[in-house]
């Protein structure tokens, strides 16, 4: 059943009639947001609300603010490459707004735990990726528009790299290093949560989801998140490791292929040095990846982080190839 606020959102915008009560069916997965499948008579829609407080373990509180920037991030992304992400179809600012319903499309996560890599679609994340950032890159009016640094802070280098610095002092001062350099570069529009659980497999390529963490900054963070998660997934699925190491070979290549904005070498060592921060974060910062359920993995990936934390990488690759050798 949907909240009446929610109710009265859908028939102030036209969506349902005064006399509707649609169905309405919770969907599961996001611990930042509710949201809703609603059936109404002119067919099936989205509904989105953001949360204060998300449903984590320990306490993580944000803006529910974010809820703009994630629709004018998904504006400006299909803009550049149309439907690229979901067409949001009303929206307010209380926290709330209605998108497509996008029915028949797998989640990349759902996809990779089952144990199907597919180079060609990991190669099509990095390459769109990085034509939003090319689009987006040294662009001051969208700077403007996504001057989102508390929330930024907030929801990704708060919760992520220093939640881990107060877990392991002996890495304090080089995660530290990271929130600051990353914070300080201002060069692109910023996803901030390019997860395979946030990206859908559309027949002509991928579909961003739960752009809630959009900033103006540093548009080598989302290339290292989303590398980030296919080393975890590998211990995941372990019997495909290796053709989720191929998927991150392909999609960071054709990632920065299309860097036209900077020099790749810099991009790519910015992404290199951030990604042990990242691996660390998810085993012990705020956020925990829910998979990892044995204290082996979890040294595993402490162990690597730990060593290149201690002794940045200057390339992707560099790390990679650890990975795959221990």
């Amino acid at each position: 059943m949907l909240p009446e606020s929610v109710l009265a959102f859908l028939r102030q915008h036209g969506l349902a009639a005064a006399d509707e009560l649609p169905p309405a069916v919770a969907l599961s997965g996001g611990v930042s947001s509710d949201i809703w499948r609603v059936d109404l008579r002119s067919g099936s829609i989205c509904i989105k609300r953001a949360l204060p407080r998300l449903r984590v373990e320990q306490l993580w509180e944000v803006p529910v603010e974010r809820n703009r920037y994630e629709r004018m991030w998904i504006a400006t992304a299909n803009a550049i490459l149309p439907g690229v992400a979901p067409r949001v179809l009303a929206a307010d600012d209380s926290g709330c707004f209605a998108m497509q319903l996008l029915e028949g499309y797998p989640l990349w996560k759902t996809e990779l735990s089952e144990g199907r890599a597919d180079r060609n679609f990991a190669a099509k994340v990095g390459s769109c990726l990085a034509r939003i950032h090319a689009a987006t890159a040294g662009d001051q009016d969208c700077a403007t528009k996504f001057d989102t640094d508390v929330n930024f802070h907030a929801i990704r280098l708060e919760p992520y790299l220093l939640a881990a610095a107060r877990v392991h002092p002996a890495h304090s001062a080089a995660l530290h290093a990271l929130v600051e350099r990353t914070a300080g570069t201002k060069l692109a529009l910023v996803h901030g949560d390019v997860s395979p659980k946030n990206i859908l497999v559309g027949p002509q390529g991928p579909v961003f989801l739960d752009a809630e963490c959009a900033w103006y900054g540093d548009p080598a963070f989302d290339l290292a998140f989303c590398l980030n998660h296919l080393l975890l997934k590998g211990l995941w699925v372990p019997v495909r490791r290796k053709a989720f190491l191929q998927c991150y070979d392909v999609l960071a290549e054709a990632y920065l292929a299309g860097v036209a904005w900077e020099a790749r070498a810099g991009i790519e060592l910015r992404a290199a040095t951030l990604l042990p921060g990242l691996l660390l974060a998810r085993v012990d910062g705020k956020s925990l990846v829910e998979y990892l359920k044995s204290d082996a993995d979890k040294d595993f990936v402490r162990e690597i982080a730990g060593r290149f934390l201690r002794s940045p990488p200057t390339t992707l690759a560099e790390l990679r190839t650890a990975w795959q050798r221990s």
